[in-house]
């Protein structure tokens, strides 16, 4: 369903009264049209106007089934009835190019938004897909036993089951906004992505005029708890936990951090909002090990297990290993909380500080933050918890 906001740019910017499309890249332009689409095609290489290809670090994989003959490299996609299962209409950071620089706003609607360059044959592909699903977790259905939460029948369902809108936004890299915000020149910033990937993407330096990047890494997925719609209603409370990657933790239950918990506290935290009549949302990065590697994560793992498991130490065997002790560049974040409206966040559940800045000083306010529960830590997480308090990375 389209918003009716959203229905008046699809048709003010109509190709009967567009006076000229343009395939390249002007960003924060108030229209898609304007703005114009990325076009990372590998079918004809004159309609590309970006750097990388589609698919993040997903693309490896294509050019091995392609290798193999599994894959038609000409192959085109069916992209009918893909299109978002809700609308997240446009806003004002949308049109900001200082506001969002590392994802591109109009990728979950580009069939409609450039659908005179797809009838011309530009193969334009969604950076941004939209759905809608149920979680069933186990300390939920352990929360909802012990009544601290409680089913509604339409967030939290009669089986335990969470409803949730589901979204999944793959990187997509403005360079001169990305440089800015890093407080560099543009120049400074090309010359070390070409370096520190070997060379892979010549166009850094040889074609200065393309100035978007698909980068090869990992995606970010929004979790949405209750009316997205009511994201940029600001009368409406809305709590937020951003949580970066920790497959050992999320995924299979590592005690030696605190991801999981608190992860799940955000969780439980969001449907209480949704329930009373706000939105909850867990925004959640592919940031494994602070953005450093989870082969790097179990280095440091086995350095602090031989060498003594403390906490005045914690941080200093990560810097020794990969060279510096968290890479995963908070500044960029707020990006994804820009696109889908977040003016003001009631309860953030994060203690840390990096985050916390990163949020208030792009311009979103927040009102109180929620620390992770203290019977929620894990005993052999207490080391990463003090370590964390000595050094200054969270606000107790």
């Amino acid at each position: 369903m389209v918003s009716q906001s959203h229905s008046r740019i699809i048709r003010s910017r109509s190709p009967h009264n567009h006076p000229s499309i343009s395939t390249s890249i002007r960003w924060g332009e108030r229209s898609a049209l304007d703005r114009g689409p990325v076009v990372g095609t590998l079918v004809n290489h004159n309609h590309r106007n970006v750097i990388g290809t589609h698919g993040g670090s997903y693309g490896i994989y294509r050019a091995l089934s392609v290798a193999s003959g599994e894959l038609d490299p000409g192959h085109q996609p069916l992209l009918e009835h893909t299109e978002p299962l809700i609308t997240i209409a446009p806003n004002e950071a949308w049109f900001d190019p200082t506001k969002i620089v590392s994802l591109d706003p109009w990728g979950a609607i580009v069939i409609e938004m450039f659908a005179p360059l797809i009838q011309k044959g530009y193969q334009i592909r969604p950076t941004i897909a939209i759905t809608q699903a149920h979680l069933n977790l186990p300390e939920i259905q352990n929360a909802i036993s012990k009544g601290t939460l409680t089913i509604d029948g339409e967030i939290l369902k009669s089986n335990g089951s969470i409803k949730v809108t589901k979204i999944a936004i793959d990187p997509v890299w403005y360079l001169p906004g990305i440089a800015k915000r890093l407080g560099i020149d543009e120049q400074s910033l090309r010359q070390a992505l070409h370096d520190q990937t070997g060379g892979m993407f010549p166009e850094f330096l040889n074609n200065r005029e393309l100035k978007v990047w698909l980068p090869p890494i990992g995606n970010t997925t929004v979790y949405i708890f209750g009316n997205a719609d009511q994201i940029q209603n600001e009368s409406r409370e809305l709590t937020l936990r951003v949580h970066d990657e920790c497959n050992g933790s999320d995924v299979f239950g590592s005690d030696i951090c605190t991801c999981r918990p608190y992860l799940i506290q955000g969780i439980e935290e969001s449907i209480k909002i949704a329930q009373s009549g706000g939105t909850g949302i867990v925004a959640y990065f592919r940031k494994e090990g602070r953005a450093l590697g989870e082969v790097t994560k179990f280095l440091v793992y086995n350095a602090r297990k031989r060498q003594g498991d403390r906490a005045d130490q914690y941080f200093e065997r990560t810097e020794c290993v990969a060279g510096v002790q968290d890479a995963r560049m908070q500044i960029l974040m707020p990006d994804v909380l820009h696109w889908l409206g977040v003016k003001r966040i009631d309860r953030l559940v994060s203690m840390s500080d990096h985050k916390y800045n990163a949020i208030v000083n792009s311009g979103i306010q927040v009102i109180d933050r929620i620390m992770l529960a203290d019977d929620l830590i894990p005993l052999d997480a207490r080391v990463e918890i003090e370590a964390k308090k000595a050094a200054g990375y969270y606000s107790a």
